[in-house]
Formats: structure tokens, sequence, C-alpha cells
């Protein structure tokens, strides 16, 4: 089972409630798909036993053998590579537009366009007692957020609970690490703010067909909020109290479940998924 957590926005306690998950059940693996800005690291604290690069693919163009007849950049939807027959080098490539799907090298007739490895980024994998870690960390400067996410999740193993912490909003960083999954549990807090970054992200998930839950983290008895949640559609699955002991564990790198009682929060979360998706399933 894929299990995404999501946000409208960034500080809702996303990671935190990503992490205490993985730590509450059983055979699960944790996904930092955030690549721009992982951190789940910080408090599973994995043994890290595998990086690897992660490279795209661009092209290159032999002048030597290119006649600028253009037909790549015509094929090229996202003008990636553009040719100017009356300019010196006549042939300009944009990278960062490339979405390396590699039609220009394939409608070349001269055979002057190959495809060259760029690195983008890495992907670490290793434990943290039971529970399986693999997160990307995408290299500064580098903007292929939905490639490097789509590479950490081809390495999901099979017949595991996977819980993929995504990157907050719902632009296509987000999408990517959604998409798939069999629930999506979405973080918000009890804010105006949260109330209408939940709603962007809920109407995305709602397109992907997904079902989803609400978490509301930061709970100071917010019942209006929840009442409003219940109306729009939205079923709330879980709430973590406002509470002291909770950030100075997180400044720590400490989890909630260290606190007692709070391991409960968790499981119960859990099992309230794992209910939802047997109805979605069942329609």
């Amino acid at each position: 089972m894929i299990i995404s957590v999501a946000s409208g926005k960034g500080g809702t306690g996303k990671t935190t409630v990503a992490v205490n998950m993985a730590l509450s059940i059983e055979k699960s693996f944790l996904l930092d798909c955030d690549v721009e800005e992982p951190n789940a690291d910080i408090f599973l604290k994995p043994d890290i036993s595998l990086k690897e690069e992660i490279s795209t693919l661009l092209p290159s163009v032999d002048k030597n053998l290119c006649n600028l007849c253009g037909l790549c950049s015509s094929v090229c939807e996202y003008k990636a590579i553009n040719v100017f027959k009356n300019v010196e080098g006549g042939v300009f490539i944009l990278p960062h537009l490339c979405h390396n799907c590699g039609a220009c090298a394939w409608v070349c007739e001269k055979k002057a366009i190959r495809e060259i490895p760029k690195r983008i980024g890495i992907i670490e994998s290793g434990f943290s007692g039971n529970v399986g870690y693999i997160g990307g960390r995408l290299d500064s400067g580098e903007i292929k957020t939905p490639f490097l996410i789509n590479e950490v999740k081809k390495r999901i193993p099979a017949g595991v609970t996977a819980i993929v912490d995504s990157p907050p909003g719902a632009s296509c960083p987000m999408i990517a690490a959604v998409k798939g999954s069999d629930f999506c549990v979405l973080v918000t807090e009890p804010t105006e703010f949260g109330m209408n970054d939940l709603e962007i992200a809920a109407e995305a998930v709602r397109k992907m067909q997904i079902p989803f839950g609400v978490v509301i983290n930061r709970w100071e008895g917010h019942e209006s909020f929840a009442s409003r949640l219940e109306k729009k559609g939205m079923s709330v699955i879980g709430k973590i109290p406002f509470d002291r002991d909770i950030a100075v564990l997180y400044s720590r790198g400490e989890m909630a479940i260290k606190i007692k009682g709070y391991a409960g929060i968790f499981d119960k979360i859990y099992e309230k998924i794992i209910s939802l998706a047997k109805i979605k399933q069942t329609r």
C-alpha cells in the first residue's frame, strides 16, 4: 500500500506526520519525495547503505553532421532546442526546458543528435531499525523535480507499506509524488490560510481520483474548523494537539510518538486510512 502525505502549504507538519506514521507501521518504508528540501532523514536517522547518482538525458548536436533542417526544433513541444539558419552556431539548446523525451534525436535524419547523461541529484537508501528509507536530493540549480521524485518512487520494494512525504503545494512536484497512491493524507493547520491551501490540494487529489483524509495539526479544539471540513466533503482522520512537548522534540530531531499516548494517535490515523481505502475500492 502506498500512502502519500501532502499539504496545500509548507509548515503544516507534513513531514512530522509522515515520519511518525512510518515509525508506527510494521514493514514500512519512508520515501522523502520533497527532493528540493528533504529533511525526513533528520528525524528518522537512517543508516545510509546506498547512494545513487541520478541523471537525465540531454541532446548534444554534432554540428559537422547537422544540416540545420529544423526538424528537431519543430518536434520539440517545449522549445528546448532551436535552430537559426542565419545565426552563428545554428543550433541552441536550453537544458532547463528539455523534458528528456528523445524526440529530437529520433527525428534527426542525419543522426547528428545524441543524448548524453547529466546529473540532477542523488537518491539515498537505508534503514532506521525496521523502517526503510529512500530519499531524493535535487542538486542546486536543477529543476527536474518530478523526474527525481519518480525515480525515488520506482525503488519502492514489493510487499511493504510506503509512506511518501510529498512536496508542499499542488503543483507538478506534489502531483508526481501523490500520483499512484492508494490513499493521500492531507495535513493542515486550523487557520484560514490552512483552509484555503487545503482546498486547492484536495481539488488536485480529487482529480487524480485518490481517496483522502485530513489530519489537523496544532489542534486546540477548533470544532468549527473541523465541521467546515466535513461539510466540504473532507473526512477528518486525525487531530494532533498543539503541544509544546512536540515542538521541543522536533527541535531535537525527535518524534512525537516518544510522548506517552501519542503513538495511539498515529495508530488510529492508520486504521482510518485502511477503512477509507477499502470503502473506495468497493465502490
